[in-house]
């Protein structure tokens, strides 16, 4: 298999009432997202309560491309109010199934806020 970039994001409502916005966001990104040029394959589901997606992209670049636009950044000029979440990607000549997708947000996924991702506490800085 040729390489390709896979993203895995996770997401959990911050307030119950969230609930209609969340998904009038999600709805219109995954349908950007699986028009965006680049996009080979994107899905989503609902993983020990956190809403999931796992997207496969010919490339880095396609996928940054999506991200920034359209649908998808309205969502995320929203999502600090909405939800909380990680995101994850990485090159693959192997893209991991539902099975996997879970662990691997846990174990790599990264903060986000705002569309951007949070810092960690080893991407700090040290003090000088």
């Amino acid at each position: 298999m040729t390489p390709v970039h896979v993203s895995i994001t996770g997401l959990r409502l911050r307030r119950l009432r969230h609930g209609p916005a969340f998904w009038f966001h999600a709805v219109r990104s995954m349908r950007q997202a699986q028009a965006a040029p680049g996009n080979i394959s994107a899905e989503a589901r609902t993983i020990n309560g956190v809403h999931h997606t796992l997207s496969v992209w010919t490339d880095e670049a396609a996928m940054r491309s999506y991200l920034r636009t359209g649908a998808h950044l309205q969502a995320m000029r929203r999502f600090d109010v909405i939800a909380t979440g990680k995101v994850v990607g990485f090159a693959t000549d192997r893209v991991p199934d539902w099975s996997e997708v879970h662990d691997i947000w846990l174990e790599r996924g990264r903060a986000v806020s705002g569309g951007r991702r949070k810092q960690e506490p080893q991407d700090r800085p040290l003090p000088k």
